[in-house]
Parts: C-alpha cells; structure tokens; sequence
C-alpha cells in the first residue's frame, strides 16, 4: 500500500514537473509577443469577442475574460476535487496531519498580505490587491522541488503538496469573500437551486457524472451572472461528486484523473498565455520599486519565508505540532522560499483585484519577478546548501 501510494505521488510529481516547464513556456511566449512585433495580434487575439446565445440568455464577452471565467472554472473545479480528497482520506484527513502544512499555510497567507498592506497603507488605489501575494502556484512550486530529485526528500514533497492545497481553500474563500461584484438576487437564488440539486444527486447515490456536470454547468452560468466569481461554480460542483461507489470505482478519483493533464497542459498554459504578456518597453528600475509591484513581489518573497517557515517554527517550538521527519531545518526553509511562487493563482486574483489596465500591468511585474526570485532562491537553497544533516526531528 505504501509502495503504490509512493508510485503515485512520483507520477504527480513527474507530471508536474512537465507541466510547469510547459506553463514556463507558455509564459514566456506572452512575454515576447507583447515585446516584440506581435504586440497587437497578441492583444487583439485577447479581445476577440465570443458570444454564446440560447433564447433569451446571452453571454457575451472578449476571449481573454472566457479564459479567466470559464476555463478557470475547471481548473477550480480539479482543485474541489483534490482539497475534497485530501479532507476525506489524504494528507488533510486528521488533524495530525494537516496541523502543520495548516499552521504554515495560515502563515504563508497572512504575512505576504501584511507585507502588502506595509507598502501601500497610503495607496487606498492599492489596497484591494493584499491578496495578490497570499497564493502559491502548486504547479510550478512542485515542478522546482521535482526538480532537485534526491535533495528533495518526499516527506518534503508531501509538505508543500499539502500546504499549497490549504493554500488554495484559503484562495478560494478570499475570492468569494473580498471579490465579489454587485450580488444579483435572482441569479444567486438560481444558484442556490442549483448546489441543492447537486448534493442531492450525491445523496441519491448518483455515480453517474454526466448529471453532475450539467448541473454544474447551469451553476456556473448562474454564478457568473450573480456577480460572484464564477468560477467558485468549479469548486462547489467538485464538492459534490462522490468519492466512493458500490462497485469500487471512485467518480472522483475517476474524473481527477483524466482532468489533471487537462488542466495542467492546456488550461494552466493558456491561462499563462493571456494573463502573462507584460510590456518591458520603457521598464526601469523604479517601475519595480512602486509601491504595488515592490507590495506584491517583497509579499512572495519574504513574506512567504516568514510566513510559512516562521510559523511552522514556532508551532514546532511551542509543541503545538511535530516536524516532518527526515527533514532539516534548512531544507523546510528552501521549502518556504518555493511557497513564494505565486504566478498562477496571484495573476488571477490580480485580475479579480483590480480593472484599471496600468495597475493590472504594475502586479504582473510584482508577480513574475517575486515568483522568480522566490523559484530561483528556493532552488539554490535546496540543491546547494540544504544537505541531509541534523533533522528536525
């Protein structure tokens, strides 16, 4: 049993190694086709207008906001399924377990936004965007880790596994909580209609997942048109799927299985592909040093260090919990520093955080060039200084 959950956790890895050079990629190609003479194919390729009609319903809107609305719906909607997993039988299933990754992800949230705040207390244009820096992209975090091969040791892998998926509960009930539009009454009320009809379906004991997945499509058509994020519609639907079933054959399991490459090789690059494209013409040294940017990459950087690796520190001093064994103290610091990759998740609150076009450019460059840092510190932390000595243990 050991064996084969070691095995699968190595494939995750391994897949996620690729996928996060594959979201590298996609990235830097938005990067020269904003910087170079495909500026305006790119950005009119962002605004192409899709529009989807059935009678009296119509939405209409620039591809770029399809990406960031309905192709990140899926992508919440793998992430549900995992955290929901995770809770049931995982590395979050008892309170043993998820005592620490949950200690270091409270941290790792709340320090960056502080940092943030820090930096822009007298820029009320700013204060929207705290959340910015409060995420990690699992992605990219677990493709650098993979990376290191034997400097990584899976008890460490399985850390920052588990802290990035509190991290991204955390995400989520921020953006339903601080990034919410005007409310429509009715739209909301359809919605709640419904999230009744999918947990009831669960209670039947349906195991189907063609039902589950039409509901969630009107969810999410009601959510968008609620004024809250539509893509909490993706998490919900994921909350109700079954994790079991009488002939053994998880529907979860099932359809977190054949989503992941999915997600982490189209919709994660695409996303990066129309989010990632940040013009450096005319870009100096104090363009980084605004208090937005210099908030958003100081928060990946060091608020995320001090954030995860202080609390878990603490916690472990104050015999709240017990450190993960094998580990130094070094390489749970290098561990810390990778939590600091952003990216994914900061570009999109980024997008939830603010409309003004300059701003959302300034948090882009705050975003890149902190998950940078963050990536390339961690990486060197972990290859060339964190060697197997005294544990924390």
């Amino acid at each position: 049993m050991v064996k084969r959950m070691n095995r699968a956790l190595q494939n995750f890895i391994a897949q996620e190694t690729s996928a996060g050079i594959v979201l590298f990629c996609a990235a830097l190609a938005a990067m020269v086709a904003m910087n170079s003479a495909l500026a305006p194919y790119y950005l009119s390729f962002l605004d192409i207008p899709v529009a989807v009609r059935f009678g009296g319903l119509e939405i209409a809107k620039p591809l770029a906001l399809w990406i960031n609305d309905g192709l990140m719906a899926i992508f919440f909607f793998l992430v549900g399924l995992e955290v929901k997993r995770e809770l049931i039988e995982g590395q979050l299933s008892s309170v043993e377990q998820a005592s620490l990754p949950l200690i270091a992800a409270v941290g790792g949230m709340a320090v960056p936004a502080a940092i943030f705040l820090y930096f822009n207390w007298n820029m009320p244009a700013n204060i929207n965007g705290w959340a910015i820096p409060a995420a990690t992209d699992i992605a990219f975090a677990l493709g650098v880790l993979a990376l290191l091969g034997r400097h990584a040791p899976v008890s460490l892998k399985i850390l920052l596994l588990a802290i990035a998926i509190i991290d991204d509960i955390g995400a989520i009930i921020i953006i339903a909580l601080f990034y919410t539009a005007e409310v429509s009454g009715i739209s909301l009320m359809l919605a709640g209609v419904g999230t009744l009809a999918l947990f009831a379906l669960n209670r039947m004991g349906v195991i189907r997942t063609a039902p589950y997945i039409l509901v969630g499509i009107f969810l999410w058509i009601c959510v968008l048109k609620s004024g809250v994020h539509a893509t909490l519609a993706g998490v919900i639907a994921a909350l109700a799927i079954p994790l079991s079933a009488p002939d053994g054959r998880s529907p979860l399991k099932r359809l977190e299985h054949m989503l992941h490459p999915w997600t982490a090789f189209l919709v994660l690059p695409i996303f990066a592909f129309a989010n990632a494209g940040v013009s450096l013409a005319g870009l100096e040294i104090t363009d980084l040093m605004a208090p937005l940017a210099l908030g958003v990459a100081a928060g990946l950087v060091i608020g995320k260090q001090l954030g995860v690796f202080g609390f878990m520190f603490l916690a472990t001093r104050l015999g709240l919990v017990k450190p993960p064994a094998g580990v130094t103290w070094l390489q749970l610091y290098g561990l810390a520093c990778l939590t600091g990759i952003g990216f994914t998740m900061s570009l999109f609150i980024g997008n939830l955080a603010f409309v003004d076009p300059g701003q959302i450019e300034t948090v882009k460059l705050g975003v890149i060039s902190g998950s940078l840092v963050s990536g390339l510190l961690g990486y060197l932390l972990l290859r060339f200084v964190a060697s197997p000595g005294r544990t924390t243990g």
